[in-house]
């Protein structure tokens, strides 16, 4: 073979290579395009264990039956809803430990926690990655970190509070009011809401009693609360503790009237405090009952056809959560990525079961809950609370 041969054949080869290079450029694009993302990955911390384990089933069923839903109609988006569910143990350093593992395993959104304290563990390490992070949570704590990452799916402890304190002073006339909490952050934010009220409204606890969030004996500081003669006793902890809180308190013949925001509006309170010992109790919540309109009682059919259990407070909240992201994702035209979602949370208005959300800058939609009562073991609207 001649030299101008070989140059031929070697001229032909480059440019063959050239048109096969660019040719598979062009099939690399098209596969991207065609192999789009199609999944909406969402970690769910939440406790699945310990003395908060009933809050992390609670908000599991919420966004899973959100899902389920929205997956039934096409997705978020077109995305596929895809959960993946872990237990964050009750305890803040797990909980860190997960909000890693789901920056690392590139989750999409987190739920969790069911618990102020963990979510407040969680906050920076998911803000830094720009996860949206969607949380049960409610203590203020949680909107104070300049975070526009955080969102809480329903009001903060101070709008809880506000609408408590306003109905035992001013409808009960409540004077002498003695406070319990712990010092999680959830009874704290509860604790410095309550109060901060009460000193708007010119007066003072007739006792303040904190015990840690995993007290189970509080007879010792009852004792004290007992000896000030409180005419109602205002409670800021989680379900288990407020539940035995009022169990001891009435053993101990204190006949106060219970005053408290969501937990005691959970079948978990009234379990552990006893039916007898919870009657009359005041609840401050958004969701006081799954029959106050169509959308709540078709949420509450469905939710017993998924679980066999009657839908309650947390459960609610959490399937808003869920379809407020969806909502969020649905607005992007398939170009999602989690600071987009984020964004796209911050924009959008959303009809949900506890209320109209609308996000503001610290991460907060919700701002009203409602007065109810304990009656015969069920929480009732009080109708004139407003």
């Amino acid at each position: 073979m001649s030299y101008r041969h070989t140059k031929i054949i070697a001229a032909t080869l480059v440019v063959v290579c050239c048109m096969l290079a660019s040719a598979c450029g062009r099939e690399s694009s098209s596969s991207d395009s065609s192999t789009a993302k199609k999944t909406l990955r969402v970690a769910l911390i939440g406790p699945q264990s310990g003395q908060l384990a009933s809050l992390g089933d609670w908000d599991s069923k919420g966004v899973t039956l959100a899902a389920r839903e929205i997956n039934a109609k096409g997705g978020a988006g077109g995305l596929k809803i895809q959960i993946t569910r872990m237990d964050d143990q009750g305890d803040p350093t797990t909980g860190g430990n997960l909000a890693r593992k789901a920056v690392g395993q590139g989750f999409n959104v987190v739920f969790g926690s069911s618990s102020s304290t963990i979510s407040l563990a969680m906050l920076p390490i998911l803000t830094a990655a720009k996860i949206p992070q969607i949380t049960s949570g409610q203590a203020d704590a949680l909107t104070q970190q300049g975070s526009a990452f955080i969102f809480l799916d329903s009001p903060t402890s101070t709008t809880y509070d506000a609408t408590l304190a306003s109905y035992a002073i001013d409808k009960l006339g409540k004077k002498r009011i003695a406070m319990i909490s712990n010092n999680g952050a959830y009874g704290k934010g509860e604790h410095d809401a309550f109060r901060a009220q009460l000193k708007k409204a010119g007066l003072k606890p007739v006792a303040d009693k904190v015990v840690t969030p995993d007290q189970k004996e509080m007879s010792g500081p009852l004792s004290q609360i007992r000896s000030a003669h409180p005419d109602a006793l205002f409670i800021g902890a989680e379900e288990v503790e407020s539940g035995l809180i009022v169990k001891q308190a009435r053993s101990l013949g204190i006949d106060a009237t219970i005053i408290e925001g969501a937990p005691a509006g959970t079948p978990q309170f009234l379990d552990t405090a006893g039916q007898q010992a919870a009657e009359g109790t005041i609840v401050s919540s958004p969701y006081l009952s799954n029959d106050l309109n169509s959308a709540t009682t078709a949420f509450a059919s469905a939710y017993k056809k998924a679980y066999g259990e009657t839908a309650e407070l947390h459960g609610a909240k959490a399937y808003d959560g869920m379809q407020v992201v969806a909502k969020a994702v649905g607005t992007l035209n398939g170009k999602v990525t989690n600071e987009a979602i984020a964004q796209a949370m911050h924009r959008i208005s959303y009809d949900g079961l506890l209320g109209h959300f609308q996000y503001n800058d610290k991460g907060v939609a919700l701002f009203k809950t409602r007065i109810g009562i304990i009656k015969n073991g069920k929480v009732e609207a009080v109708g004139d609370a407003a």
